[in-house]
């Protein structure tokens, strides 16, 4: 049995199996998700898992050297959502929605949360941890 907090073996594999610059998508329930990334639908009822309980997940497991939100999660003054993990320490990359859905077509995996907050989609970009 894992020590780590990420138990989901699908999710697991996927951060395990990435590399530097490779993109995963942790998405609100009706992020559309294209052909071509893994789907990884976590989603049980509207609320169940949200998406801060898997991102800190993640982040339990990923090294992360980039984000990328959606320009529409942020308030009118460009604050930062408050899903957005602060620990992180990033500053994310803002793009609109449509930029977002058309850059989460290459990612390795799209994660579906129960999440019903417009917008809280994100986008991590590996790091390395050497």
């Amino acid at each position: 049995m894992k020590r780590t907090a990420l138990l989901n073996a699908e999710l697991s594999h996927v951060i395990a199996s990435m590399g530097h610059g490779d993109m995963l998508v942790i998405g609100d329930a009706g992020l559309p998700i294209p052909e071509g990334p893994r789907r990884i639908d976590l989603a049980v009822m509207r609320g169940v898992p949200l998406l801060t309980d898997v991102l800190q997940a993640v982040l339990s497991e990923m090294q992360v050297e980039g984000v990328v939100v959606a320009s529409e999660a942020l308030d009118g003054d460009n604050a930062l959502p408050a899903w957005y993990p602060q620990s992180l320490g990033i500053a994310p990359q803002a793009v609109s929605h449509e930029e977002f859905k058309r850059r989460s077509a290459t990612a390795r995996a799209i994660v579906r949360t129960g999440e019903c907050t417009p917008y809280a989609n994100i986008m991590l970009i590996a790091g390395v941890s050497f």
